[in-house]
């Protein structure tokens, strides 16, 4: 279905970027939230343990589609989204993540994804996801002072989530000294294997007619070498990824080609976007197609939790957090589903 502009509704506000932000130059271009966000999700499994938790609830492999479409959602209503829906989507994804703990298999130890290392984790590579996406299958390299200015407003973005601002990397060097750091922590485990492996096929989306299976594969085998072709060869050895370098080099300029042809039609690049998360058209409908706000202005995360009256992240709903780790630490019970049920008018069904 055609997405029309006189039928978008304009959004209260710019949100934490806005028009000029290197972040809605990066993460509107059609790399960002196809190639880009899938090596994010992948990446972020090498995290013994976040994917302990991935794992644990086996959602990504019971409802791949949806898992796919929330994350997306969230993803994108950090970058494009208006200040008040983005504060209490972050605000309900604490909630959210509070159901997220447990023992990790193999070394023994708690895991619970609110702790700030993997915030930090899925941040970082999440940002850094997008703009390798965009340098190899996109416009290329931003200039130093972009480069600058994303990686700090990748800084006001972790303001959004429970890590410390302040650690966030603000340079290429900053951000190989970060992987540098991390690289003993990471692990190939084979429930990390198996869930990156996963995460990279998109036939698992959702069906499509027989005539269309074909096209589907061929699509599907270029995505997943794209994302591959992206990956340092320390990762790929960790996930036991295989892709030999001539691949590497002939997905570029088919990817690259796609990408830039995507770009000359905003309508297509939604219509694609509805078909990997349909919650999502909503959010960057109005940037794609130029619907102003009804407020032009951009807030800081801070002034948007004073206004609204959220908590940090780090410090929001400890009371319930305590609860939880009570009931799985405790009482060895599950974890109240409360925070993932209070989600879904914010990031879409769990259905």
């Amino acid at each position: 279905m055609a997405i029309r502009k006189r039928s978008v509704t304009p959004p209260e506000d710019y949100g934490f970027f806005g028009p000029g932000s290197v972040a809605w130059k990066v993460w509107g271009y059609p790399t960002s939230l196809t190639v880009g966000f899938s090596r994010a999700v992948v990446v972020e499994e090498l995290d013994p343990n976040l994917v302990a938790s991935v794992d644990r609830t086996q959602d990504i492999y019971r409802r791949p589609k949806t898992r796919y479409d929330r994350t997306i959602h969230y993803f994108a209503l950090v970058a494009f989204g208006d200040s008040r829906t983005t504060s209490k989507a972050a605000d309900i994804l604490v909630k959210v993540h509070s159901k997220a703990i447990g023992i990790e298999p193999y070394a023994g130890g708690r895991y619970d994804a609110n702790d700030p290392d993997s915030q930090l984790w899925i941040l970082v590579t999440g940002w850094h996801s997008v703009l390798k996406a965009y340098e190899m299958y996109g416009p290329g390299k931003l200039s130093d002072a972009e480069e600058r200015q994303f990686w700090a407003e990748c800084a006001r973005a972790a303001e959004l989530q429970t890590c410390d601002p302040a650690d966030v990397p603000r340079s290429r060097a900053e951000l190989h000294a970060y992987y540098e750091r991390m690289r003993p922590q990471m692990s190939g485990s084979p429930i990390a294997r198996k869930a990156m492996a996963h995460l990279m096929d998109v036939t698992q989306l959702g069906p499509v007619p027989l005539v269309l299976r074909p096209a589907r594969w061929v699509v599907g085998r270029f995505f997943r070498a794209g994302v591959i072709a992206t990956l340092p060869h320390w990762m790929r050895d960790m996930a036991d990824l295989r892709q030999p370098r001539v691949v590497d080099v002939a997905v570029r300029p088919v990817l690259t080609v796609a990408f830039a042809l995507t770009t000359f039609s905003k309508r297509l690049q939604l219509r694609v976007l509805a078909l990997l998360s349909p919650s999502t058209v909503p959010v960057v409908a109005p940037v794609f197609l130029g619907v102003a706000p009804a407020n032009p202005e951009v807030l800081t995360p801070a002034e948007a939790r004073e206004r609204y009256g959220y908590d940090r992240p780090a410090e929001a709903h400890l009371e319930w957090r305590a609860k939880q780790r009570a009931k799985v630490f405790g009482a060895g019970e599950e974890p109240s589903d409360a925070g993932l049920l209070e989600s879904e008018p914010i990031l879409g069904s769990l259905a």
